[in-house]
């Protein structure tokens, strides 16, 4: 790879969220957006068509006009695009999940070793707790609550909303606590599709700490909130209003909304520093995307 030349950025999935990544791509200095691809060609040509890039139906030829790979497309598409685009040198942002199950994950994570390529998860919130300063924090949680609601789109039925939205808070949680759960109860319940659309869960970790995940895509507003509790006290995150409530006496950032304006675009950004050597590591790292998957998979799983 060339790179005193602008890397040419591809994104696959032509619906909402591979617009807007397709924008940042487009407004990236050291990137360019070269490609889209999109099974329906005519959603590909649209979307290329607003930043003078190629539009593809095809994905290996779609791979031969790029660097690099946003997957903004199904996330049960996710594993085996990853796999196609590390298998041939392209370095790749997976929006969440990495994948849908464990060896698919796993077999992710082999591929971008194999290719020494970069992989990076679009796991957005991890960079908001960063900036409010959540993970310097000098105390562990004992409690973490969290509830994500939104009514029906009919977008992410693929998989369950578990994969669609609590993955966030299950990506927070493990991060926050650095431990596995030793036990997982769970209660789903489906509606509109095939997989669940409600579940509330509860997992238990081995240094007593509880964490409670509830999602929903059924709900009549938008809701995504969590309730962090730690010995001396508790912070409650309104990701919606982007604000939060401290009774601790840690030294959380209140403007930290001001200095993460754009999660995504900042994603993207430290993406290209790890693909150029500006940075050793992406923000989250495929390991660290397998990790919040297999909480979720065993959360779907107790709800079964």
């Amino acid at each position: 790879m060339n790179t005193t030349q602008k890397l040419r950025g591809g994104v696959a999935g032509a619906g909402a969220f591979g617009a807007n990544h397709a924008g940042k791509y487009a407004g990236e200095p050291r990137a360019t957006l070269a490609a889209v691809f999109d099974i329906d060609l005519a959603r590909a040509d649209a979307l290329a068509d607003q930043h003078g890039a190629a539009a593809f139906a095809d994905f290996d030829a779609f791979l031969n006009a790029v660097d690099v790979v946003t997957l903004a497309c199904p996330a049960s598409t996710h594993g085996v695009l990853a796999r196609k685009a590390l298998a041939a040198g392209k370095s790749v942002l997976v929006e969440k999940p990495i994948a849908t199950t464990h060896d698919e994950g796993v077999a992710v994570i082999a591929a971008a070793k194999a290719s020494g390529r970069v992989l990076a998860l679009g796991h957005q919130e991890r960079l908001v707790f960063a900036a409010m300063g959540l993970f310097e924090a000098p105390e562990t949680p004992t409690l973490i609550e969290a509830r994500r609601e939104g009514p029906w789109s009919g977008r992410g039925a693929d998989v369950s909303v578990t994969l669609d939205l609590s993955i966030h808070d299950a990506d927070l949680a493990m991060t926050l606590l650095g431990e596995k759960p030793v036990s997982v109860t769970a209660q789903g319940r489906s509606e509109k599709g095939a997989f669940f659309d409600a579940i509330d869960s509860e997992a238990r970790f081995a240094s007593g700490a509880v964490v409670r995940l509830a999602s929903t895509r059924i709900a009549p507003e938008r809701k995504r909130v969590m309730r962090i509790v730690y010995p001396s006290g508790e912070v409650r995150v309104d990701f919606v209003a982007r604000t939060f409530e401290n009774s601790t006496p840690f030294r959380l950032d209140p403007e930290f909304a001001d200095r993460m304006r754009d999660p995504l675009g900042a994603n993207v950004s430290r993406f290209l520093d790890a693909v150029l050597g500006v940075s050793p590591r992406p923000p989250v790292t495929g390991e660290e995307g397998l990790a919040a998957l297999d909480l979720i998979l065993a959360i779907d799983a107790a709800a079964s």
